[in-house]
């Protein structure tokens, strides 16, 4: 079994001029059937949320999702696929156990970063004695 991990993604948030980094560069592994491997990744980003997402591309070229880590949030597991998150290091470890002859693809990390969308207006709160009532008419000040 092969897995192709040296690969690298540049990610350009909405609205930045800065590149968020993803790597990989660890070379070709080779595994036996059964086994397990440990796939690394390393980001860098200056969000404070954000997920990364593990996809695998076989030999035949369909692009799969696996399993992602939120920011936030203790390591992700999902069936044989488990991440080791170290945010401070802004790393992260996928580890797939019991490895099949399916598992031979080239994977791939994805940093996505969460924007905060602005807000438009700005929410007050109505007395609760005013709350079912409608609203009072605009009166034209001439």
């Amino acid at each position: 079994i092969l897995f192709a991990t040296n690969l690298c993604f540049l990610i350009f948030p909405k609205g930045s001029s800065m590149a968020q980094k993803v790597t990989q560069d660890q070379p070709v592994v080779s595994r036996q059937v059964g086994e397990a491997v440990t796939l690394n990744c390393r980001y860098e980003t200056s969000w404070n949320e954000y997920t990364i997402f593990w996809y695998k591309q076989p030999p035949s070229g369909e692009m799969t999702f696996l399993i992602y880590q939120y920011s936030a949030s203790r390591n992700a597991k999902d069936g044989r696929y488990f991440i080791n998150f170290q945010k401070a290091q802004k790393s992260l470890s996928l580890t797939i156990s019991a490895l099949q002859l399916q598992d031979s693809a080239t994977y791939f990390c994805a940093l996505w970063e969460h924007t905060v969308p602005e807000t438009i207006g700005k929410a007050e709160q109505k007395p609760q004695s005013l709350i079912g009532e409608s609203p009072p008419l605009l009166q034209d000040p001439s």
